[in-house]
């Protein structure tokens, strides 16, 4: 699924892949270079948003939050964002900074697992339908 960012989504994203925090170039470095082959792109804008992360074969959001999104209209905003990513079609995972830093092999796997199933689902939707079989033959040698 190809999902664009406005032109300042574009220009903070390029800014923000260089300020990345260490749970999201741990998170980054794990998911880089996955066995399931799956792509992952850091900081990619979409809409007037920025993901931390996207896979966009899965369809897939992970969202790394530190403290700051439990506190004032965050909430709010990242639930906003989410219906928006949502009504896109884009499924969004968040995991606290804790989680990343403390549990980096556990937060991987649970995002390939979900990933890899998102894919496949999705990849099956797009599939053109088996052709019917051919109808039986009239009652009696149709003839």
């Amino acid at each position: 699924m190809r999902l664009e960012g406005s032109e300042n989504s574009r220009q903070n994203a390029k800014h923000l892949r260089e300020e990345m925090t260490p749970p999201e170039i741990a998170l980054w470095l794990a998911l880089r270079k996955n066995d399931a082959g799956l792509r992952f792109r850091k900081q990619h804008p979409a809409g007037p948003y920025i993901l931390d992360f996207y896979c966009a074969p899965a369809a897939l959001a992970i969202e790394v939050d530190g403290e700051a999104h439990a506190r004032g209209d965050r909430p709010e905003r990242d639930a906003t964002r989410d219906s928006w990513l949502k009504a896109q079609g884009v499924r969004v995972l968040r995991y606290t900074a804790m989680d990343v830093r403390n549990h980096t092999e556990g937060v991987v796997r649970q995002i390939l697992a979900v990933a890899i199933d998102r894919r496949a689902k999705l990849q099956a939707a797009r599939r053109p339908p088996p052709p019917s079989p051919p109808a039986p033959p009239p009652p009696g040698g149709g003839g």
